[in-house]
């Protein structure tokens, strides 16, 4: 896929999981409860153990997924994700020279910002997305609204305390996607393998996401 075909996938779907679990096996796992759900997209962070293998084996068995590597610190990691086969970066927080370099790859990447300034100097330097984080406890919703009023070509990604009960007052305040963590992935449900379980939580999420775009249509 392209970088315009990643972009507009996942503006579409609209969430993007975040997996940071503790084990390879976790992660695979959860990757294919959220798809079942019906979201196709699963951020593997750096933070999970043999996460650049993880990223490369859902890429290769997954051709439908979208991969895509987080927690991503510097130039190198960066390379070496893409190299695993990753089709978006993201960031916790703002790094110049990590935005050059996926530029230069013409890969996807949503840094994590979280001020007035911090989003102006990311979408300057040519960003797909920015990625406001932590974004619930900054004020959740409202400051998403709040951000988008001077910053009204800039799709955000809200990220950090997102769950089904806010994922609509996110998307109603401006954001074009939202990440999800725990909320989506429990801890309990990857212990004691519960695929259902996460598998339902999907299918709210996405329901509950497309539920408040409609209503941005009326």
């Amino acid at each position: 896929m392209t970088r315009e075909e990643v972009r507009a996938r996942i503006a579409e779907v609209g969430i993007i999981p975040g997996i940071r679990v503790s084990s390879p096996q976790d992660a695979l796992f959860a990757a294919q409860a959220v798809a079942s759900g019906g979201i196709p997209i699963v951020e593997i962070t750096m933070t999970v153990p043999g996460a650049l293998d993880v990223i490369s084996h859902l890429v290769e068995s997954e051709p439908d997924f979208i991969v895509g590597a987080g927690t991503v610190w510097d130039v190198e990691t960066a390379r070496r994700c893409l190299d695993a086969g990753a089709r978006f970066l993201t960031t916790t927080g703002l790094d110049l020279k990590t935005v050059e370099f996926a530029a230069q790859q013409k890969v996807v990447i949503f840094p994590g910002a979280l001020t007035p300034t911090e989003v102006m100097m990311a979408w300057k330097a040519g960003v797909d997305f920015v990625k406001i984080f932590p974004c619930s406890q900054m004020g959740g919703a409202p400051y998403i609204k709040a951000l988008k009023a001077p910053f009204p070509q800039v799709p955000l990604i809200a990220s950090g305390g997102v769950n089904q009960l806010n994922v609509a007052d996110f998307i109603l305040a401006g954001a074009t996607a939202v990440g999800v963590g725990a909320h989506l992935i429990p801890k309990k449900a990857i212990e004691l393998r519960q695929p259902h379980r996460i598998h339902e939580l999907a299918v709210r999420l996405v329901s509950t996401a497309r539920e408040a775009r409609k209503q941005l249509k009326r």
